[in-house]
């Protein structure tokens, strides 16, 4: 399956396993990967935000880019997510395509003085390493605006957008006001891909896939064909996952699914800080209920 095919799948986003130590341990990504593959799985996410890329050293999430292309093997095309500085973006780009990746992910940077056209400028500079690899741009601030964004999709080797922001008529009139070839996927995962998929984005951005990638694949193949009362159907059985993850301004995300990795018999270590880790005893206890539920664990 070529690139852009397969990012109007599912988009699976990679945890970044931890040890008891707290160092990475890389290896136990590695099954992960091999169950979201044969789950049918289009493309693979290393460093991306349930990878914990902004609580990894450069140099970890260097290794953990090299380790996932090692795992995964070209069997799907991995994305490689850059993004901080723009040095350490830039180094982070040879990295990955060192590594195999197939595209870069561009996180939005979180710098508290982003200029428009500053941003148009960051990811020229991405580009330049990327020596030829696809750009996507990862998007969870549509503030920059309309124009901003039609900017951005202009630039050279752009191919894609990521749309992780709740504002499905500003993802309208971007992909209105963009250019034709660029590929606008969900990056709300499984529960907001309905809507998004009804103002003509394509696939979903997914941490599901690190405990449950079959339901993930379900979705998307019930979208794909039209079908929104069986995608609504499916996501409801998988809400309180997703629930669970959204809880405490979203510092609940990772730990929800280490924590299902964890009552799989699967331990990835704990979340970094200052993600909410542990989860607390009636978070467990529902995802406890979850999991049995769906068979996921016995």
């Amino acid at each position: 399956m070529n690139l852009a095919d397969a990012l109007k799948g599912v988009s699976g986003i990679l945890v970044t396993p931890f040890d008891a130590a707290g160092d990475i341990a890389p290896d136990l990504q590695k099954p992960i990967i091999d169950r979201a593959i044969a789950a049918g799985v289009q493309v693979l996410t290393a460093n991306g935000n349930t990878g914990e890329y902004y609580g990894l050293t450069v140099d970890e999430a260097e290794a953990m880019v090299t380790a996932t292309g090692r795992f995964i093997a070209g069997r799907v095309p991995m994305v490689a997510g850059v993004g901080r500085g723009i040095r350490d973006a830039q180094r982070l780009a040879e990295a990955s395509r060192s590594a195999g990746a197939a595209a870069l992910m561009i996180h939005q940077p979180p710098d508290p003085f982003v200029a428009p056209r500053g941003l148009v400028s960051y990811i020229e500079g991405v580009r330049e390493a990327a020596d030829g690899l696809p750009l996507i741009l990862y998007l969870r601030n549509d503030a920059i605006g309309t124009d901003a964004i039609a900017a951005l999709c202009s630039v050279e080797g752009v191919v894609g957008v990521k749309w992780a922001t709740p504002n499905a008529m500003k993802l309208k009139a971007a992909i209105e006001a963009c250019p034709d070839h660029i590929i606008w996927t969900g990056g709300l995962a499984e529960v907001w891909a309905p809507v998004f998929y009804a103002v003509g984005a394509r696939g979903f951005t997914s941490g599901l896939i690190n405990v449950w990638p079959e339901r993930s694949v379900a979705i998307n193949s019930a979208l794909e064909a039209g079908d929104y009362a069986k995608a609504r159907h499916l996501i409801a059985e998988m809400q309180v996952f997703e629930d669970i993850r959204a809880e405490e301004q979203g510092g609940a995300n990772v730990p929800g699914v280490k924590a299902a990795l964890q009552m799989m018999g699967e331990d990835c270590g704990a979340a970094r800080p200052p993600a909410a880790w542990p989860l607390s005893a009636v978070q467990r206890e529902r995802l406890k209920e979850f999991m049995s539920k769906n068979s996921l664990i016995g």
